[in-house]
């Protein structure tokens, strides 16, 4: 799929990541499968799991990406990242686009088991879209507190404007020791 069929929000978040052919990628609420299609693009022996709740997204996902899918490239799962059986995979990078349980509410729980499955020097790559341009540093800054406050250090937030919007994207490692990646030192 060309880019330009993509969401270009969607294209911008996955251009965060730098993608790397041999990257292990994990996509949070993958909806119909837009950045597992821009993100396998890019992978030459590397993969993405894209997960999501709901099973018509899902659905939507594995057919536009079937491909993928097929070539063991991408993987779907209709699952919350809570109820996802990752086993003892670890990905170098982590999606999240728009994804509400690292908008909004507590996040505890979600970023403990990112924390199990990002790789040492792994990154979490947190995408919002503010409602308003005013709105941008209240998102962002709620963004890198919600994240340092459970054990992550975060960089500053890129901020851009894609298609007449603003969009944020907050990176971020599990701490080492305690609160950070379990077993780390």
């Amino acid at each position: 799929m060309n880019p330009s069929n993509a969401s270009a929000r969607q294209a911008w978040a996955v251009e965060q990541l730098d993608v790397q052919s041999e990257d292990r990628v994990l996509e949070l609420g993958c909806g119909h499968g837009v950045a597992v299609t821009l993100i396998c693009e890019r992978l030459d022996g590397g993969t993405v799991v894209g997960i999501d709740r709901s099973p018509k997204m899902t659905a939507a996902a594995i057919r536009r990406n079937t491909e993928h899918v097929e070539s063991g490239r991408a993987k779907i799962l209709t699952t919350s990242l809570q109820d996802a059986d990752l086993g003892h995979a670890t990905f170098n990078k982590v999606l999240a686009v728009h994804y509400p349980p690292l908008q909004r509410g507590d996040a505890a729980r979600e970023l403990a088991k990112l924390r199990h499955h990002i790789d040492d020097g792994g990154s979490l790559f947190v995408i919002a879209l503010p409602l308003a341009s005013d709105n941008v540093p209240a998102v962002a800054d709620g963004i890198v507190t919600l994240l340092t406050t459970n054990g992550f250090s975060a960089e500053p937030a890129r901020i851009a404007e894609v298609v007449g919007a603003p969009i944020v994207c907050v990176v971020a490692s599990p701490e080492p020791g305690p609160g950070g990646r379990p077993g780390s030192t």
